[in-house]
């Protein structure tokens, strides 16, 4: 545990992308099998055990300690495995053994039953330093945040035996922790792996932002960015899964969708759930619901009847990756989009449609059209070179995203929360509101980004200096502070007091120059509802 604790201490404390890989890729150099690839499991969020849980944590701590003692330090480190690492008393006399390593303690967690693991895991922490409890605590518990993406972690394990990365991608989803085979590959004592009869995850290709620079359409076709998340649906030897845009396996939170995908073969496009005004029905190239009505469904794995019912899902697809058993990936766009359309009719049309190219005869011309798109599922327009393969990543010059331009409004900072990891001791979390006509102000959203570091401190000096009530690790400011906030959307909302709900808030501008009686009015974001 001793290395692996030390990697995650210095990943922690590690900003550059280039200094966080060579993090890893020493790590996985200096490591022995197995526990090299219980890390990578856990580095890449495919870790699961089920008998620890943050709830199990907590009881364990707070029977050692003052609960009080341990709930007050939580609010402000900010972090439950951190504050645990660091508070849980050290055992008289200290066991002795042998020291534990990263396969020896996920082997014996995995293999206990929920009622034997906190015992086991409470053993585990008498046996362990503070920078060791920390690591075992968050391995356990499944939620790293550790600054490190799974492509990431995966890009470090491809450079440390000299892979692609893409390969490393699309054989992943066919393997299991830890991983021998994939490491006795890289090491060159292995056949390389393949995932025969399952449906594997392939490398999303990716977009620029255009910024502020223009295409000649005759090299560019243009096709809306819808509003939801991208998937990809891949269907091999009886068995479907979706992809998000990460390749993590959502399949269990849209049975739906992954039921009426059952024509062998891989596409790509915008998961969505079916809206009865917006843009008209799926045969003409409409019927999105916005995002807000896609989010009852994200990230639940179980999903009821009745919010089957109510928020049916179906995909709206840009492109085909494979059509059968034959790869398309290397030929043009323009012929994928030709496989395309002749793939998609024999789909379940209640499911699945395809996104319209944009008719334009200029660049000026599709900038009007983009200018005048408000619909709720409309994100913006992506422009695609006609030749251009379909490649993992990002490539220059083939895709570009040109995002429309976001929506601002002038709120009030109403209450402030201590963020998580680095910003844990600052109040970095803030939620603001906007005025009724009677005067009121309500909350219309929550942001922490967009802003620099210098300005995180510049606002966390006002919600100390400007604290009205405490609650817990938040606090309630004083009603003095503009926020100038973009936002892609906005959106109505049953869950809010406003009454509305904003797409992406971020934090444009500070606005110490404007009085807070002059923020925006709640209904004038009402007027802004798509």
């Amino acid at each position: 545990m001793h290395a692996f604790a030390a990697l995650l201490d210095s990943l922690i404390y590690t900003r550059g992308r280039n200094a966080k890989l060579k993090l890893i890729v020493d790590y996985l150099l200096a490591t022995p099998d197995p526990d090299r690839g219980w890390a990578m499991a856990a580095l890449t969020g495919d870790l699961d055990i089920p008998g620890i849980k943050p709830a199990v944590v907590r009881a364990l701590i707070e029977a050692r300690i003052d609960p009080v003692l341990f709930r007050m330090s939580r609010d402000y480190v900010g972090d439950t495995a951190e504050t645990v690492a660091l508070l849980w008393p050290a055992p008289v006399p200290a066991p002795i053994g042998e020291p534990l390593s990263v396969s020896a303690v996920v082997d014996r967690l995995l293999h206990l039953s929920r009622s034997d693991a906190p015992a086991a895991l409470a053993a585990m922490l008498d046996r362990l330093d503070a920078e060791e409890r920390f690591a075992l605590l968050k391995m356990a518990t499944g939620s790293l945040r550790i600054g490190v993406s799974a492509r990431l972690a995966k890009t470090a394990l491809a450079q440390a035996f000299g892979l692609d990365v893409d390969v490393v991608e699309e054989v992943w989803h066919g393997l299991s922790p830890p991983y021998a085979s994939l490491f006795a590959w890289a090491e060159g004592h292995g056949p390389q792996p393949t995932a025969a009869d399952v449906p594997v995850f392939r490398p999303f290709m990716l977009a620029h932002g255009l910024e502020d620079a223009q295409v000649d359409l005759a090299d560019y076709a243009a096709e809306w960015k819808w509003d939801g998340i991208r998937v990809q649906i891949v269907h091999t030897a009886g068995q479907t899964r979706l992809y998000s845009r990460t390749g993590d396996d959502v399949t269990g939170s849209f049975p739906d969708v992954a039921a009426a995908f059952a024509t062998p073969g891989a596409v790509d496009g915008e998961l969505l759930v079916k809206g009865e005004v917006q843009g008209g029905t799926l045969e003409d190239g409409g019927g999105a619901a916005s995002f807000n009505a896609l989010q009852q469904r994200l990230g639940r794995k179980q999903v009821s009847a009745k919010m089957l019912a109510d928020y049916p899902a179906f995909v709206r697809l840009y492109d085909i990756l494979v059509d059968g058993d034959e790869d398309l990936r290397n030929l043009p766009w323009t012929e994928r989009r030709a496989r395309l359309e002749a793939f998609v009719p024999r789909l379940d049309p209640e499911r699945f449609d395809i996104s319209q190219v944009i008719a334009a005869d200029s660049f000026t011309e599709l900038e009007a059209i983009r200018a005048g798109a408000r619909d709720a599922a409309i994100e913006g327009v992506m422009l695609k070179r006609r030749d251009s393969p379909y490649v993992g990543g990002r490539r220059a010059g083939l895709w570009y995203k040109w995002k429309r331009d976001p929506l601002t409004a002038d709120c009030v900072m109403m209450y402030a929360q201590r963020g998580n990891g680095r910003r844990s001791s600052y109040y970095s979390d803030y939620t603001f509101g906007c005025w009724t006509e009677d005067g009121e102000l309500l909350p219309v959203g929550k942001a922490y980004s967009g802003i620099t570091d210098e300005e995180l401190k510049m606002l966390d000096r006002f919600v100390r200096g400007n604290t009205l009530n405490r609650f817990g690790p938040v606090r309630e400011v004083e009603k003095s502070l503009v926020l100038e906030i973009a936002f892609d959307s906005i959106h109505a909302s049953s869950r809010h007091k406003s009454g509305v709900a904003m797409r992406f808030p971020r934090i444009a501008r500070i606005r110490t120059d404007k009085p807070a009686a002059e923020a925006d009015r709640v209904e004038t974001l009402r007027r802004l509802v798509t």
